[in-house]
């Protein structure tokens, strides 16, 4: 089948208002705008918090060049009556609606699902926020890594003889932002039949508990807290990173029988299927050190790139951890368009990671990096408001709007 026209995705005809910051329901209006949903992103005049997250290249922010392509943005100073009303009118005209304060703070500011649905009775809200728009926590300030604490999943990670330790990104930013998006697709699916809108509430702490699902059953069965295991997966062994000649790590995955026939075979060890720690995917789980040590030993008598070619040509499951240079470097993320180059106004170009995920008649695409604070404030408010340039110069005199710089 052909591709749709660039920027034609499966969401064209979709406007989103977000009224988020940082990386969740940033990411969820990303992933929206990506597909073709005409998203209008409001930032505070002094520019969201997430552009001074990260890299930045001649005083602009890298990050922001990619969580904030394919959206337009407009400036305005939220604590102002004027603003909240621009907002309410903009929203009377849109299918989502995304944000992520505190819970209370948008019907504080007249901005509440009961009050935008009134008018527009088919609105889908995303309400993105810690601990959710009810409960005890519910006013707790929550960002993603300490919902990730109290979620359960940060005590999975990391050795087991040191502290939880944390991945270098905003993980339950993003597990949080695809359900999101998942939940807003959801509701508009539903919304072909009702006509009616709904609100999403999707929490830090439960998407990344979320995650924990194996651990749950286990816990309420047999009293088992699960634990941090390091580079293992326990219960399937061998599944590990192991040392190589060079000082380097391969991961390996070989936990079945027929794999692991396959990754003996390779290293000449055949006759330990018969050692009954060995024989079996449960017995070879009831001894990880045992296996990890077998394994080990041949890995570090080789290097990396000998190894790599090795189990590759015996079918066994390994790769190298690859740093972000690696991935630049790699045939594969070239071929998938993984590595995406977008038209940027203040950087001339920027590489941003490819859409995900792949679609086959109407995928999403990149069109450009994320703008400047305010770079279509004057086109969105005329455009979709009717207003005129004075009527926009004198709420930017009275601190309403931010324009960009002339």
């Amino acid at each position: 089948m052909d591709a749709a026209p660039e920027g034609q995705g499966p969401l064209a005809g979709i406007r989103v208002i977000e009224l988020s910051s940082t990386v969740a329901g940033p990411f969820c209006g990303r992933l929206l705008a990506d597909f073709g949903a005409e998203v209008i992103k409001i930032e505070p005049a002094e520019g969201d918090a997430l552009r001074l997250m990260g890299e930045r290249k001649d005083g602009v922010s890298l990050y922001a060049a990619s969580i904030l392509r394919n959206k337009r943005l407009i400036a305005l100073d939220m604590r102002r009556p004027e603003a909240q009303d621009l907002v309410r009118r903009l929203v009377a005209q849109a299918d989502i609606f995304l944000e992520n304060f505190r819970p209370g703070t948008m019907e504080k500011w007249g901005l509440g699902y009961d009050a935008l649905s009134a008018e527009n009775p088919g609105l889908v809200m995303v309400r993105v926020s810690g601990y959710g728009q009810t409960g005890p926590y519910s006013q707790r300030p929550g960002y993603g890594v300490t919902s990730e604490a109290i979620s359960g999943l940060r005590d999975l990670i990391g050795e087991p003889e040191r502290p939880p330790s944390r991945t270098n990104t905003s993980l339950t930013d993003y597990i949080t932002g695809l359900y999101a998006a998942f939940g807003a697709m959801m509701a508009l699916f539903e919304r072909t039949r009702s006509g009616k809108g709904q609100v999403i509430d999707a929490a830090l702490y439960e998407a990344a508990f979320s995650f924990v699902e194996p651990h749950v059953p286990a816990f309420a069965a047999l009293g088992k807290v699960a634990t941090r295991a390091g580079g293992r997966l326990p219960g399937h062994v061998p599944n590990n990173l192991y040392p190589t000649a060079d000082g380097r790590y391969i991961q390996i995955v070989a936990a079945s029988d027929s794999m692991f026939g396959r990754l003996l075979k390779l290293m000449q060890r055949e006759e330990v299927v018969s050692d009954p720690r060995f024989a079996t995917p449960s017995a070879r789980a009831a001894h990880p050190d045992e296996v990890d040590e077998l394994v080990g030993a041949w890995t570090t008598s080789l290097p990396l790139d000998r190894l790599e070619a090795l189990l590759a040509e015996a079918d066994v499951p390994s790769a190298r951890v690859y740093t972000v240079a690696d991935v630049f470097a790699d045939p594969h993320f070239a071929a998938r368009a993984m590595l995406a180059t977008a038209p940027s106004s203040s950087l001339g170009e920027a590489v941003v990671p490819g859409v995900v995920p792949k679609l086959s008649r109407t995928p999403g695409d990149v069109r450009w990096a994320g703008r400047g604070i305010g770079d279509d404030t004057a086109d969105v408010l005329s455009g979709l408001l009717g207003l005129a340039p004075d009527e926009i110069e004198t709420l930017r005199k009275a601190g309403v709007v931010g324009l960009p710089p002339q």
